[in-house]
C-alpha cells in the first residue's frame, strides 16, 4: 500500500491528509488563531466544585471555564475501587496542574485530567504513575510481552510510567533511550514553571500540527511527506534529525506549479466531505446526518440493480458502505455516537460479513473506536473517541437562512404567517395602510397563487396594503410597516 503524507501550509492555517493508492483517507487542519489545545498543560485554578456532579469548573485561562470529572483525577484512577469524592480531593481557589485531554466543542469548555502524559516518538512517559503499559493496538500477546521486558531492562528499578507506542516495535535501543531522555526534560521544565509561574499559566503546549505529522502520523508503510513551504521543510527536517532520524529521508520539499492539495485531489475530497450525500462506486449512495447528540447514516441501493438477485444487491451495497463509512469517518472527524442504517439483510451469513468488513475497515482508524453489533432494528452503533471538533464544525456555521435547520420555510407559508401578522396588528392598531416588506418570492407569490388571498384580506379590514420587494431579504425575512 503506497501512502503519503501531504502537507499544506499558510500563514493562517495548516493542512495534512493522508492519501493511500491515490484516496484521501484522513484531513487535519489546524488554524494559527484557533489552535487545538489537547495535550496542552496549565497551571489552573479550581473555581467551582460541584458535589452533585462529582466535578469541577478549573480557570485556565481560556474564554470559559474547562471541566474536571472525578473519573478523571489521578487519585481516582490509581485507585478506581475506592469511594473517592471530587470535594475531598480538590477545594476552590486551589492551585492544580491539568492537561487537557478534549478541546472545547459547541457550548462545552474543554475537559481536564489530572493525569499527564507527555507524547514521545516511541513512547507516553506518565511520570504519576510506576507501570508499563503496552498500546492497545499491539495485540499479539508474545509482542506485549517482549516489549515490556525489554522496556523494564532499559529503565532503572524506581522507573516512572510509560506506554509504548505501536512504533516502538522497530526502535533500537539507543532511540529508547533518547526518547526517554527528551520526555523527562520535559516534565522537569513543567515542573519548575509550575513552582515559579503564576495560576493560569501555559506550562507546556504540544508540538505543532507539522511536527506532530512526523511524530505520530509517519509509519513504515509512508513513502513520502510533501511540503509545500520551504521554511516549515526546513524546520520539519531539523525535527526528523533530531527526534525522528528515520523519517527525514522521507521528508521532501514539493516546488510545482500546481497547489499541492488541488494536485492530488485533496481540495475536491474536502469539498465532497461538506455534502450530506455520499455516492458510493456501484450507483447506491449514504446520506450522513451530524446532530449534535449523534451522527446518522443511512445506507441506500440508489440506481443499483445488480445482477443476480434483490439479496444480492442489498449485500454488495452494504459491503461496499462499510469501506466508505470508515473512510468518512477519519475524513469527517465525526466522533461520539454514529448510528448506521445499513439496507435490512434477512440471510444470517451476509449480516456476519458485513459486520466483520466494517470492523475491518475500522480498524485502520488512528482514534478509537467501538463497534456494537445489529439491534433488533438492524442499525449498527458505533463510538468514536471525540478530542476535537468535526471537520464541518472547523470549516463551516450555521446557515444564517436556515439557523442549522437544513431546510427554509416556503414562500406560501412565509405568505401565510404575513396575512396572519396583519390580521393581529389590525386588532391591536388603527392603521391607515399597511405595507409588505419580502422577498423577491413572496412578493411574486403574493401577485400570482396567493393573490386571491391578498385582496380578501384587503377586503376584510377594509385597508390598502401595499407589497414591497427587499432584494436583501431572505426568504424568511419579511416586515409589515403600518403607516
Amino acid at each position: 500500500m503506497k501512502e503519503q503524507i501531504l502537507v499544506n501550509i499558510t500563514p493562517q492555517e495548516t493542512r495534512v491528509a493522508t492519501v493511500e493508492d491515490g484516496v484521501v483517507q484522513d484531513i487535519h487542519i489546524e488554524r494559527t488563531q484557533q489552535r487545538g489545545l489537547v495535550g496542552n498543560i496549565y497551571l489552573g485554578v479550581v473555581k467551582r466544585v460541584l458535589p452533585g456532579m462529582q466535578s469541577a469548573f478549573i480557570e485556565i485561562g481560556l474564554e470559559r471555564a474547562a471541566f474536571l470529572h472525578i473519573a478523571d483525577v489521578i487519585e481516582q484512577r490509581q485507585h478506581p475501587n475506592d469511594e473517592l469524592r471530587i470535594e475531598k480531593l480538590v477545594h476552590e481557589g486551589q492551585p492544580v496542574v491539568v492537561q487537557v485531554i478534549k478541546d472545547p466543542i459547541g457550548t462545552k469548555g474543554a475537559r481536564l485530567s489530572t493525569q499527564v502524559s507527555i507524547a514521545g516518538r516511541f513512547l507516553v512517559f506518565l511520570p504519576q504513575e510506576k507501570h508499563i503499559g503496552i498500546s492497545q493496538r499491539i495485540e499479539n500477546g508474545d509482542e506485549r510481552e517482549h516489549l515490556r521486558n525489554r522496556m523494564a531492562r532499559l529503565l532503572p528499578p524506581d522507573h516512572l510510567g510509560y506506554i509504548i507506542r505501536t512504533s516502538a516495535d522497530h526502535a533500537t535501543d539507543a532511540e529508547l533511550l533518547a526518547d526517554i531522555d527528551y520526555l523527562n526534560r520535559i516534565w522537569a521544565d513543567i515542573k519548575q514553571k509550575s513552582q515559579t509561574l503564576p495560576a493560569k499559566s501555559l506550562l507546556f503546549q504540544d508540538l505543532s500540527l507539522q511536527l506532530r505529522t512526523l511524530r505520530d502520523m509517519v509509519n513504515t508503510e509512508t513513502e513520502e511527506v510533501l511540503v509545500d513551504s520551504r521554511e516549515n521543510f526546513n524546520k520539519m527536517r531539523e525535527f526528523a534529525e533530531s527526534f525522528v532520524a528515520d523519517v527525514l529521508p522521507r521528508v521532501q520539499h514539493y516546488v510545482g506549479e500546481r497547489p499541492l492539495f488541488e494536485l492530488y485531489g485533496v481540495e475536491a475530497e474536502i469539498e465532497r466531505a461538506m455534502a450530506r450525500r455520499v455516492n458510493l462506486k456501484f450507483g447506491g449512495y449514504l446520506i450522513i446526518d451530524q446532530t449534535e447528540a449523534m451522527t446518522t447514516i443511512d445506507v441506500n441501493t440508489g440506481g443499483f440493480v445488480g445482477h443476480r438477485s434483490f439479496d444480492d444487491t442489498i449485500f454488495k451495497t452494504n459491503l461496499e458502505a462499510t469501506h466508505v463509512i470508515a473512510r468518512q469517518l477519519r475524513l469527517r472527524n465525526l466522533g461520539g455516537i454514529i448510528i448506521v442504517d445499513f439496507i435490512d439483510m434477512d440471510n444470517d451469513a451476509h449480516r456476519t460479513a458485513v459486520m466483520d468488513e466494517l470492523q475491518k475497515s475500522l480498524s485502520r482508524d488512528r482514534t478509537k473506536v467501538t463497534v456494537s453489533g445489529f439491534t433488533s432494528l438492524g442499525l449498527i452503533e458505533i463510538t468514536r473517541k471525540r478530542t476535537r471538533e468535526s471537520l464541518a464544525h472547523v470549516l463551516c456555521e450555521p446557515c444564517p437562512t436556515c439557523q442549522g435547520r437544513g431546510q427554509i420555510r416556503t414562500a406560501a407559508t412565509v405568505c401565510y404567517e404575513i396575512l396572519r401578522e396583519i390580521l393581529r396588528e389590525e386588532r391591536q392598531f388603527q392603521a391607515r395602510e399597511y405595507r409588505i416588506l419580502g422577498s423577491q418570492n413572496v412578493i411574486d407569490m403574493f401577485l400570482d397563487e396567493e393573490s386571491a388571498s391578498l385582496a380578501q384580506l384587503v377586503d376584510f379590514i377594509g385597508k390598502p396594503i401595499y407589497l414591497q420587494v427587499e432584494t436583501a431579504y431572505t426568504q424568511e425575512q419579511f416586515d409589515v410597516v403600518l403607516v
